[in-house]
């Protein structure tokens, strides 16, 4: 399959996701060229017209072909199920979660990648998650997510080893490898070129106002250099 099967997305909220449930059937767990994850193709019944409807999700783990999974307000807490988040418990592994109410799915979509409930505000009716990077983050209650983690993890653990699997992985997903190193070039060609030995020969930070064409190396940056030892304790502290 050279052409991709399409975006996945979470169904379009409606009605009965608000109100109620709607039952789906996964037809089929698919590879996607150029995405680490899998996805499956959930067959719904239309809720307004005499037809089936197929969308894509992506696949959470465990997921299974012939598998009902769940969708809305009152759907149960099982893997693959899509719920809102302010019925999701405190603790809950949540994956393609939206960002804004009904945008159907933007944050945790990469192989094995989760997102944590972590608390949430009956007043504000907004809920604290917190991201795969390690970011909190406070989104509305209404805002869906799908039960458990991304199918898939685990793929950049076993190394490329190779230039060719480099080559063909990047090949399904953009023209962006090889990448040429800036001191590598000619003076001409980038800010870094040059000289009699590889070296940048100013700072490698640029301020964020730079003009486009010199803003290369590290950008804005608070600090530079190697982490050294206390990040996990002034992580704990920040929590």
């Amino acid at each position: 399959r050279r052409v991709h099967g399409g975006i996945p997305k979470l169904r379009q909220y409606d009605f009965s996701e608000r109100k109620g449930y709607m039952r789906g059937l996964v037809k089929d767990v698919i590879h996607d060229p150029g995405r680490g994850a899998p996805l499956a193709v959930v067959e719904f019944r239309d809720p307004y017209k005499f037809k089936k409807r197929k969308e894509l999700f992506i696949a959470s783990e465990g997921l299974f072909t012939g598998q009902y999974i769940y969708a809305g307000r009152r759907a149960a807490l099982t893997t693959g199920n899509v719920l809102p988040l302010g019925g999701i418990p405190e603790g809950t592994l949540v994956c393609s979660v939206e960002e804004k109410t009904g945008d159907r799915g933007k944050i945790a979509r990469c192989s094995g990648n989760f997102c944590a409930v972590i608390s949430h505000n009956t007043d504000t009716k907004k809920t604290r998650i917190k991201l795969p990077s390690g970011m909190k983050k406070v989104v509305s209650s209404r805002n869906r997510a799908v039960i458990g983690i991304v199918a898939g993890g685990g793929r950049t653990e076993k190394p490329l080893l190779k230039a060719g699997r480099a080559y063909y992985k990047y090949k399904a997903k953009r023209k962006c490898w090889p990448k040429v190193r800036g001191v590598a070039m000619n003076p001409v060609e980038h800010p870094h070129g040059g000289g009699n030995h590889q070296h940048i020969g100013s700072p490698s930070t640029v301020k964020r106002s730079t003009p486009p064409g010199r803003k290369v190396g590290l950008i804005a940056a608070r600090r530079t250099g190697l982490i050294r030892g206390g990040r996990k304790q002034k992580l704990a502290e920040k929590e």
